[in-house]
């Protein structure tokens, strides 16, 4: 039956991204997010819904008369280079095969980022986006809460498997990436009821995160919820939902989480955390002994043998930097850290002109709830592998919109130097 549903919804749409297709990026990024179709488990569980949205988005868009203008600024310039060269580095991947497989993957979502920026044209657009987003990962962090609840945190909360948030560490980071996201949509919303269950649904996602038992969660959560607290504009509000949400996981939560978070004090004993430093030095020696890193998918076995201090430790990276690093080398690596920092100015600049003016508030809460998502990204990145995720990277695209709709990007432009006036008589002379 959910096979169905899934399938009447899907195809269903697909005649409305013909004539709207801002629509196809919307029902893109719901499957991406929550990947319904992997709730079912019949025919639609491998189904390639999302191959035939994007195909059908990609035609609709090119046959449409709307306007098709490419925002270029550092921010999609820099990002087109970095995509270049992940593109060089996988030409030279130590293991093709591999390499190949996963390019397939990331270029097609870069492509439906540069799609966006073409694509939305509205503020309203971008609302509805950011819903998407939200509704998507918030449904499982709703689910997860209550699962962790009803539990008492004996279980781990996990994602659909066979997806980029399939593991317990990878949901956890984008769960915490989410709240920032419900928040921005507690701000703008007027409904009390809605705002109501917006504020339950941060809750239940804090919850959900904490329930992950991902350690690298918690110090990303941890990271997110100091810096929301700064970013919000109700203080004392935002105070109470994260002492619900710590109340409710004190009362939760039994001795084997605490037990499992203590090794973080004591990651020299951690097996988990030794194989992790092993991967991340070896991430570092194969960027310094190769200009162009491993390429995709070089955490191998005989990658370690010739590259890690203990050949013998075989690890998954479990880190956006080094996995970056690792796989792209030190090129790749400052491409990827370069991008992060043109988002958070491009997020300081929205904040800095729109925060005092009432028609642009949105934008100034918009950029700072992205600021604090990516705090959390940054923190948890730091022991999670989701280097090629496409939330960090809509998030960046999102922000640079915002800068565009909210008169950011127009102000920041340089004006070109007034002509001088030329008296009339002037020209009659030199006719």
């Amino acid at each position: 039956m959910r096979d169905i549903v899934v399938t009447a919804i899907i195809f269903g749409l697909l005649p409305m991204v013909f004539k709207r297709p801002w629509i196809g990026i919307l029902l893109w990024s719901w499957l991406a997010y929550m990947n319904p179709h992997r709730q079912t488990w019949g025919f639609a569980y491998d189904f390639p819904f999302s191959m035939i949205v994007g195909l059908v988005t990609i035609a609709a868009f090119v046959l449409s008369r709307d306007k098709k203008a490419m925002l270029w600024t550092r921010e999609t310039i820099v990002l087109l280079i970095f995509i270049a060269w992940m593109y060089t580095t996988t030409v030279f991947s130590f293991y093709p095969d591999l390499a190949w497989v996963q390019w397939n993957k990331v270029w097609k979502i870069q492509l439906m980022i540069f799609l966006i920026v073409m694509m939305i044209t509205e503020r309203r657009q971008i609302n509805w986006m950011i819903w998407i987003i939200a509704l998507s990962l918030g449904y499982y962090g709703i689910k997860g809460g209550i699962f962790t609840i009803v539990n008492g945190g004996e279980f781990r909360v996990q994602g659909p498997a066979g997806t980029f948030i399939g593991g317990n560490n990878e949901m956890a980071l984008a769960l915490i990436m989410t709240i920032p996201l419900i928040r921005y949509l507690h701000l703008q919303e007027t409904r009390g009821w809605m705002k109501l269950g917006l504020s339950g649904a941060m809750v239940l996602t804090g919850v959900a995160a904490i329930g992950s038992q991902s350690r690298g969660a918690l110090v990303a959560i941890l990271a997110m919820g100091v810096f929301l607290w700064f970013k919000s504009r109700k203080k004392f509000i935002m105070a109470v939902y994260m002492i619900a949400a710590v109340g409710i996981m004190a009362a939760v939560l039994p001795q084997a989480w605490y037990d499992r978070m203590g090794t973080i004090e004591t990651y020299q004993e951690d097996q988990s955390a030794l194989g992790r430093i092993n991967a991340w030095h070896t991430a570092f020696n194969v960027a310094s002994a190769n200009v162009m890193g491993g390429g995709f998918e070089m955490f191998r076995p005989q990658t370690f043998r010739q590259y890690a201090p203990d050949p013998w430790n075989v690890h998954d990276v479990h880190s956006i930097y080094f996995e970056v690093m690792g796989e792209h080398g030190f090129i790749g690596f400052g491409l990827f850290m370069l991008l992060a920092l043109l988002a958070w100015l491009r997020a300081r600049q929205i904040i800095r002109v729109c925060k005092n003016d009432p028609d642009r508030k949105w934008a100034a809460d918009l950029a700072a709830m992205i600021q604090v998502s990516l705090i959390g990204y940054g923190a948890g990145g730091a022991f999670l592998g989701l280097a090629y995720f496409d939330l960090p990277y809509h998030l960046m695209i999102i922000l640079l919109l915002t800068a565009k709709f909210s008169g950011v990007l127009d102000q920041a432009r340089p004006v070109s130097a007034p002509q001088p006036l030329i008296h009339p008589s002037a020209r009659w002379q030199g006719r």
